[in-house]
């Protein structure tokens, strides 16, 4: 007997910009288009990265693509990033990078010292964070089809020993982590499209967060229930995955959230919460209370990690649902992000 067709809960009636974005629409997408079709009904909240056996091994895999705007951008460009984002969401989801293959797509008239900086850059990144590249593909399209350049990683990673991830695990009284500073990234892409006419001394803060991931683990494995790295969309949008996925509510303090000057100034300039900025080299995680303070001493004492702070914890109500305590006192509810207000950023 035939099985019933798939159930198709997507309704837009073409892709546009949000799709892509990391926020609502992103989640509408996937959750109700491609994941339906291709997870054979999997029930698994998604992720950054699937842990699978394959024999009597098991490991971690992960797929990305960058079209990041300019390719190169104060703190990195496109080859290290490529690198750097395949390696932090194999690290959130609680695995060490081992191999890489790389695609490349290049628009034709891309000039060659442009292409090897590039591929150099991607390979500095690979050593530093100790991943083999084991193949890839070049393909080439017409001029005007691809910013010159785009890039896809798959990385293939092997569990840390101890670390096990889902939001089914979070509880509530649980607290919210976060590594650093957010915004950087967002706000560094925008500078550097000259679409802000600000003068400042911003950098993106792509990196690798696998050292501080192992450090937190050495001190703190039994306690880290859930990680995300907040790329697109930012904080507020992996906070609303996980209040979704969890069931519970997230709680946040405003004035516990480490933002730059210069990215406060430019979102309360464009009218953007700092929280939906995306970031390259920060990562949230959900610690069970009694490890929080180990945790984050393990973080402190890591270089990078000197800014990490407790945000806010895990709450029973309202379920499903992020609320920031203001600095005033007051409260407002932190949606997903909505629209397209950064494109081309990673």
């Amino acid at each position: 007997m035939a099985s019933a067709p798939v159930k198709i809960r997507f309704r837009d009636t073409q892709i546009d910009m949000a799709h892509g974005a990391g926020g609502k629409a992103s989640r509408r997408l996937v959750e109700g288009l491609i994941a339906p079709l291709l997870m054979n009904g999997s029930q698994e909240p998604l992720g950054d990265a699937m842990h699978l056996n394959l024999g009597d091994a098991r490991v971690a895999i992960t797929t990305d693509s960058f079209v990041v705007k300019p390719l190169r951008f104060p703190g990195g460009s496109i080859g290290d990033l490529a690198v750097n984002g395949t390696v932090n969401d194999l690290a959130v989801s609680g695995a060490r990078a081992e191999a890489m293959v790389v695609s490349f797509i290049l628009e034709a008239g891309l000039a060659t010292e442009i292409l090897e900086a590039e591929v150099r850059a991607l390979a500095d990144a690979a050593g530093r964070a100790g991943v083999r590249i084991a193949g890839g593909d070049t393909k080439v399209v017409e001029h005007g089809f691809a910013d010159k350049m785009y890039v896809t990683t798959t990385g293939i990673g092997r569990p840390i020993e101890a670390i096990s991830v889902s939001p089914r695990s979070v509880r509530p009284g649980d607290k919210i982590l976060l590594s650093g500073p957010i915004g950087d990234h967002g706000i560094t892409i925008l500078l550097a499209r000259n679409e802000l006419d600000i003068e400042a001394d911003l950098r993106s803060d792509t990196r690798s967060i696998l050292p501080l991931i192992e450090a937190m683990a050495a001190a703190a494995a039994p306690g880290i229930r859930w990680m995300r790295d907040p790329t697109r969309g930012g904080a507020a949008t992996s906070l609303n995955e996980l209040a979704h996925d969890c069931g519970l509510g997230i709680q946040l303090a405003e004035d516990r959230i480490p933002v730059r000057d210069e990215v406060r100034g430019a979102c309360e300039l464009l009218g953007l919460d700092p929280l939906h900025i995306a970031n390259e080299g920060q990562f949230l995680a959900v610690i069970a209370p009694d490890w929080a303070d180990a945790a984050l001493a393990a973080l402190h004492r890591t270089p990078g990690g000197e800014a990490a702070v407790l945000i806010g914890d895990v709450s029973e109500q309202p379920a499903g649902t992020v609320i920031v305590t203001t600095l005033y006192g007051g409260s407002r509810v932190v949606d997903m992000l909505v629209g397209n207000p950064l494109p081309r950023i990673c």
